[in-house]
């Protein structure tokens, strides 16, 4: 019978991000974005409860039977770590394994702008990396956290839900707390944090008033806030923390936002074109004097325009990016279109360089 040690030294071995546990299918692993079946048997209901049931403590067993899903994370040892998240679907359970790699990739390693180094130097504000789920959002956080860690002497703070990278004591000291294990809620620990001496705030994800506003207020008194946010675009990224407020804050919270912002980085992950792998391609929103009236002025529709000419500022839009990477030939013609929100743009980038 296949154990979840063979699946999960599978995952690793075959650089899969994924790794899922599903009735009435085969263990299927997410390599380069693509959902590939394994060699295993197909999953019955009480295979795949033993499957999951056997990283579980009494605990989480416990807790999940009383609310249906569970996500937490765990060490393997010389491998890496695991974000699992278990829920049920049609009576049974299903569970998704991430596979969360041993060593921190450099900006580099992972194909990202060169602004990216500029941006993880500024002593304050905020810094959302933006996306959807599986875009690398945690991994270019953990680069980011890393960075700071080799070559400053700070304090940096993590607030997550799970722990997903785990950073050693380099120049820095990092000190990183787990929701429902270290404190109750991200908002609190933000809260809290202003009593703790970080220089850094990084936090897992933006999702509620409580967190965006707590965020916003620990950057707008000197810190620096490293945060994600599952949005497409800047523009998206922008609209949606206001409009998570009621009509009669969203003034005050724009003012925190145009001031505090120091930048947006927005990835998508492609296949390669020619080759095995992915590559991010990066939109990159630094918010300019005019960005920031844009923002408080109620116009942020208009910053997408900002961003085609603001290269000078390390700027560019996604379409910019997309087309980076195919004039570059590492992706085809067709990947960037199936990408990209505004084809029209997109086409014009590419007639203006035939």
């Amino acid at each position: 019978m296949v154990t979840m040690d063979t699946l999960m030294r599978a995952m690793f071995e075959r650089n899969a991000s994924d790794l899922h546990l599903t009735t009435g299918v085969p263990p299927m692993l997410r390599i380069d974005g693509e959902i590939v079946a394994t060699d295993f048997e197909k999953l019955k209901p009480d295979t795949t409860a033993t499957l999951i049931s056997s990283i579980l403590t009494d605990e989480q067993k416990n807790q999940l039977k009383r609310e249906n899903q569970l996500t937490i994370s765990f060490g393997l040892e010389k491998t890496g770590r695991v974000r699992l998240a278990v829920f049920r679907q049609k009576g049974t359970l299903a569970a998704d394994l991430r596979g969360i790699p041993a060593h921190t990739q450099t900006f580099e390693d992972l194909g990202l702008p060169a602004i990216l180094n500029d941006i993880v130097q500024v002593p304050k504000g905020l810094v959302l990396v933006c996306g959807p789920t599986g875009s690398g959002k945690s991994t270019t956080l953990a680069s980011a956290v890393n960075w700071i860690n080799e070559h400053k002497s700070v304090h940096i703070l993590t607030v997550e839900d799970p722990l997903e990278f785990l950073h050693t004591h380099k120049k820095s000291i990092v000190n990183q707390r787990e929701i429902h294990t270290d404190v109750e809620s991200c908002a609190q620990a933000l809260r809290a944090s202003l009593h703790q001496d970080p220089d850094v705030v990084m936090i897992g994800d933006l999702y509620d008033p409580d967190t965006v506003q707590e965020a916003l207020s620990v950057a707008e008194t000197g810190h620096l806030v490293l945060a994600t946010l599952s949005r497409p675009d800047s523009v998206q990224a922008i609209t949606s923390i206001i409009e998570l407020f009621p009509q009669h804050q969203q003034f005050k919270i724009r003012m925190q936002l145009a001031n505090t912002l120091q930048a947006i980085v927005v990835q998508q992950l492609l296949p390669r074109g020619y080759s095995s792998g992915r590559v991010a391609a990066c939109e990159v929103l630094i918010p300019t004097s005019a960005v920031r009236n844009l923002i408080r002025e109620e116009k942020e529709y208009q910053v997408y325009s900002v961003m085609q000419t603001g290269g000078e500022y390390g700027m560019q839009t996604m379409n910019q990016a997309l087309f980076e990477l195919y004039h570059k030939q590492l992706v085809t013609y067709n990947e960037i279109f199936s990408r990209t929100t505004d084809p029209k743009d997109l086409q014009n980038l590419i007639k203006g360089t035939a």
